[in-house]
């Protein structure tokens, strides 16, 4: 039989379903923009990401750390300064989802 969903690639799609599950996480997406528009801060990415607690947002910030998509830099001072930023890979996976972005909003002006 020829069916053309045969042919999929199941370790492709496991990567493809992984990127989409690990932007796809609650403000996730948010946190990434309001990085590249210039938060470096803990209290800036808290102001820009409104409605994100404390807690969701240490945790965020954690996670896009660990999966090398943003730098923590502590500067020791007093008092302490912790700076977030953007990695190249960061970078490149905002700019990747750019057209969704565009798309977005596209369909919010498109009247129902």
């Amino acid at each position: 039989m020829n069916n053309r969903f045969e042919a999929i690639d199941e370790p492709s799609c496991r990567l493809f379903q992984d990127s989409l599950e690990l932007v796809g996480r609650r403000w996730t997406g948010a946190i990434m923009l309001a990085a590249l528009r210039g938060a470096r801060r803990f209290g800036e990415f808290r102001q820009a990401v409104s409605g994100i607690s404390d807690r969701l947002l240490a945790q965020r910030l954690k996670e896009l750390e660990s999966e090398g998509l943003m730098t923590r830099t502590v500067i020791p001072s007093t008092p302490v300064q912790i700076l977030y930023d953007p990695t190249p890979e960061g970078q490149k996976l905002m700019a990747a989802l750019q057209p969704l972005l565009e798309w977005s909003h596209q369909r919010a002006t498109v009247p129902a």
